[in-house]
């Protein structure tokens, strides 16, 4: 890993948090993150001015709450690169971690072979941004962070309680959209 510290608590973005307008739930979601958290920056429906746009905004409030930001394969940031899950390269940011979203034991293995430095596994529970997906639930989330050569977040339908109750098994922190508004 290229950083001793890996933050435990990650805020997902998307379009349904806004950022437009200083009241959008963007800006009280990541008040919300604890000093040396983390943001993943996704807007990948946004257009690309309006995305890079965003980014810059949330750079220099990342850098004033000393969280880290890592953006996606099309919108770097300096605290590194996010690949979801529909990724097929995994490429190392020049600087910064290099985080992977993945939905099974295999992407997650893969991931960690191709150099990610954490993952997020997903879903874990149910979860409003992807309705139809299946959580896999704590039992194989367990299985399948054990052993690994990395970081296992837990994303989908997180709260702090069922973060708590992931630890045991292997969860390296979580991140989540909903849990932070």
């Amino acid at each position: 890993m290229r950083r001793a510290r890996v933050p435990t608590q990650w805020l997902f973005t998307d379009e349904r948090l806004g950022g437009h307008k200083p009241d959008d739930p963007l800006w009280s979601a990541v008040r919300r993150l604890p000093r040396g958290g983390g943001i993943v920056f996704r807007h990948y429906r946004w257009p690309q001015p309006e995305r890079l746009a965003l980014l810059a905004k949330l750079e220099g409030l990342a850098r004033r709450r000393h969280l880290i930001l890592i953006g996606s394969e099309i919108a770097n940031a300096s605290g590194g690169r996010h690949l979801p899950g529909h990724a097929r390269r995994r490429h190392r940011p020049a600087i910064g971690l290099l985080t992977a979203a993945v939905h099974s034991q295999r992407d997650l293995l893969q991931a960690f072979r191709s150099g990610a430095d954490l993952v997020f596994l997903s879903p874990v529970f149910s979860t409003e941004s992807h309705p139809g997906a299946a959580p896999i639930g704590s039992v194989r989330f367990g299985l399948s962070a054990r052993g690994v050569p990395g970081p296992v977040m837990a994303l989908g339908g997180m709260t702090g309680a069922r973060a708590r109750r992931l630890a045991p098994l292997g969860a390296a922190g979580f991140a989540g959209i909903d849990c932070w508004r």
